[in-house]
C-alpha cells in the first residue's frame, strides 16, 4: 500500500536555530519552508525535515545520507567549511584518506560504496556515499 507514496527523513533538533546555522554554514543548505517547530529542506528530488524535539538522536546508525558522484570533492569542500568526519574502524571496512570503502553495501546502486560520516550540530549521524560501480570490459 505505501509503495506509491514518497518518503521523507525527519531528524530531531534540540535547538532549531543552532541546527539552521549548522546546515547553512557547514552544508550550504537553506530551508525551503519554515514553520513553528520545524525546518524543511529540499536536496535534489528528496526532502528532509528538522523538528524541534526534547529527545536525542540515537547517533548509533546513519540517519540520513546523500549520494554524490565525486566524494573527494564533496569531502574537501565540507572539510574546508569545518565539518569533522567520524573515524570508522570495523572489520571488513577499509579507510583511505578518511574515506571508507564498503563492499556490497545494500543501499548502493553499484557493487558497494565509498563513504564518510559526520554529525550535525544536534548529534544526528549523517553520511555521504559514492557508489562503486562494477567495471565493464
Amino acid at each position: 500500500m505505501l509503495d506509491r507514496f514518497e518518503t521523507a527523513t525527519r531528524l530531531p533538533a534540540q535547538n532549531l536555530d543552532r541546527a539552521r546555522a549548522f546546515y547553512a554554514e557547514k552544508l550550504g543548505l537553506t530551508p525551503a519552508e519554515e514553520r513553528p517547530g520545524g525546518l524543511l529542506y529540499r536536496c535534489g528530488g528528496s526532502k528532509f525535515a528538522l523538528f524541534a524535539s526534547a529527545g536525542r538522536p540515537s547517533g548509533e546508525h546513519t540517519q540520513m545520507a546523500w549520494t554524490v558522484d565525486d566524494i573527494e570533492a564533496v569531502v574537501d569542500e565540507l572539510r574546508r567549511r569545518g565539518v569533522e568526519f567520524e573515524r570508522v574502524e570495523m572489520p571488513g571496512l577499509r579507510t583511505v584518506d578518511g574515506i571508507t570503502e564498503v563492499e556490497g553495501n545494500y543501499p548502493s546502486v553499484g557493487t558497494g560504496e565509498r563513504a564518510v560520516w559526520f554529525r550535525d550540530s544536534e548529534g544526528n549521524l549523517l553520511g555521504i556515499g559514492q557508489p562503486i560501480r562494477a567495471q565493464s570490459y
